[in-house]
């Protein structure tokens, strides 16, 4: 594994980042890397009146970048107060109007990327490659959605009870205010993306990224108010779940989150309460299939993004891997051999393959369970260890062999650089073991026969398969829904159903020339004896 030498790529400048240090420990306001107005035109927009703050470090190098404002439950009941009269006037603009908005974002998103890619990247820690997934991902959101709305939203006509008589309208109405929190290891897709169709729909938001990666999300924010959505659309609080999380709820119509499972069960039930919706994007321990007939080179390629993308600190990373006897000593070559030869660093780089983790308790998880599965048997095949050379809360990508049940890695989730490879013997033993545990999120097969593959992704249960593809084929498609199944979350982003689950279907009957009950002189009986004998006609005609 080679090292990235530190320094910031060239052409960066004229943005967020200062030319010198200043000095964070006698000016509050000051970073060493972020320009102090930059980020005050950032944090402007949380709405915050608590007077507290908490300052936000990079995990490149621990140095401060910002102190961030903290919101009260007074904040959050004054955003959500701002958020309904902004949608109420919201949902009154045609879908024209919203869908020219959106486009706007999508081609200020690309136009700020640049900007986009050192904040995330300062925030979160993640390779430059990685950031720029996130950026390009949120583009593709906005555009699909400000293209395709207009189609999903559109009143649907079905059949009524009686045909010709009865006409039925499904319309798409929105939910009023939408509450999102949302996670730091996506910062900008995590927080944008899954608001974007809500707007389109014609809700509202409060938003409350994670306070970690902050930055990133008021800079979307800020590009939405370029982009010409109104400003009280989309309210940011800021401040510990804890804390905040119970009055969002309590105030919301819908809420979208992504995060651990346990904090998922807890939102559930108090949406439940409320008899409110929510979809929840959870834990997962996703399994990589190597079948017998895969291509070994693009497989173990295939290995290295699904296992180490963002330091394995991504909802569909994958941390296990099952291969087939056929093919398990060349693909573990070839996988470990990749893997070392992957370029490390905290940098601002693009040739950097794999940053840091995000935070020291990320990193004590990571040690957790590489020490304990050592400790009992398991081999390290590469990696093991922390890189402080590199960067305060740096591991090194880590490939192991021999896991067993009794280690906590063998069914817990890591969320990090820590991959586990198996070796199976038939392919119904494989299905078995990578459904085995209580997740579902996403799954990976690699093979040569895309027949078999689907068939045998049918059998996996998880939200997501991808097939000779790690995540990006279904993640990228925002056409397709996107979620978990079991314990990996309820609910679905991207596609009709992820504009969808942000309102509620009415149904609106019209009765025409027929009446619903007995007419043209005819008796309750003789009217039974009629309608009996339509519904045997329209049985022998096919009809639903």
């Amino acid at each position: 594994m080679s090292a990235s030498n530190p320094g910031h790529p060239e052409g960066i400048g004229g943005g967020p980042l200062v030319d010198g240090p200043h000095d964070p420990e006698h000016d509050p306001r000051a970073s060493y890397v972020l320009e102090p107005d930059y980020v005050a035109t950032l944090t402007d927009r949380v709405l915050a009146t608590s007077g507290t703050s908490v300052t936000l470090v990079s995990p490149l190098d621990g140095a401060p970048l910002a102190n961030i404002p903290q919101s009260s439950e007074d904040d959050v009941a004054e955003a959500y107060r701002r958020a309904r009269v902004a949608q109420a006037a919201w949902a009154r603009t045609s879908m024209e109007q919203r869908a020219a908005v959106m486009l706007r974002l999508h081609d200020l998103l690309l136009e700020r990327m640049p900007d986009l890619l050192d904040i995330i990247t300062l925030e979160n820690g993640k390779a430059r490659k990685h950031a720029y997934d996130e950026v390009i991902h949120t583009a593709l959101t906005a555009r699909y959605y400000a293209r395709m709305s207009a189609k999903h939203m559109a009143t649907e006509r079905r059949g009524g009870v009686i045909p010709l008589a009865t006409r039925i309208d499904i319309n798409h109405v929105p939910k009023g205010v939408v509450g999102i929190i949302s996670p730091w290891n996506y910062p900008l897709t995590m927080a944008l993306s899954d608001g974007l169709p809500a707007l389109m729909a014609g809700n509202a938001v409060v938003a409350k990224p994670d306070a970690q990666t902050m930055l990133t999300a008021l800079m979307g924010v800020k590009l939405m108010d370029e982009a010409g959505f109104p400003k009280d659309l989309w309210q940011v609080v800021a401040g510990p779940g804890r804390q905040l999380g119970t009055p969002m709820i309590d105030r919301s119509d819908y809420i979208c989150f992504t995060g651990s499972t346990a904090t998922g069960k807890l939102i559930a039930r108090q949406c439940a309460d409320r008899l409110i919706g929510a979809s929840l994007e959870l834990g997962g321990k996703n399994p990589l299939l190597v079948l017998r007939d895969a291509d070994v080179e693009k497989a173990a390629e295939g290995a290295v993004r699904a296992s180490f993308s963002n330091a394995g600190q991504l909802c569909v990373s994958a941390e296990r891997i099952f291969v087939a006897d056929q093919v398990y000593d060349r693909f573990v070559e070839r996988f470990v051999a990749r893997t070392q030869a992957m370029t490390l660093g905290a940098t601002l780089d693009w040739e950097v393959d794999m940053g840091p983790l995000i935070s020291a308790d990320q990193l004590d998880t990571v040690n957790a369970h590489v020490d304990d599965a050592v400790e009992k048997g398991a081999r390290v095949l590469t990696g093991g260890k922390a890189r402080p050379d590199l960067a305060p809360y740096y591991y090194e990508p880590t490939i192991l062999e021999g896991v067993s049940p009794d280690m906590t890695c063998f069914g817990h989730e890591t969320f990090g650089p820590v991959v586990s490879i198996y070796r199976f013997h038939d392919e119904s033993d494989a299905i078995a073991r990578a459904n085995d545990g209580e997740y579902g999120l996403n799954a990976a097969i690699f093979s040569q026969d895309g027949t078999r593959a689907r068939a045998i992704a049918r059998q996996i249960k998880c939200g997501t398969v991808n097939i000779n593809e790690a995540f990006g084929a279904t993640f990228g498609s925002v056409a397709a829904p996107m979620g978990g199944m079991r314990e990996s979350g309820m609910g679905r982003r991207q596609g009709a159903e992820g504009i969808h689950r942000y309102t509620e279907t009415q149904s609106v009957g019209t009765q025409r020339v027929v009446k619903l009950s007995p007419q043209f002189g005819l008796s309750s009986e003789q009217y039974a004896k009629v309608q009996t004998l339509g519904l045997k006609m329209l049985n022998k005609l096919g009809r639903a």
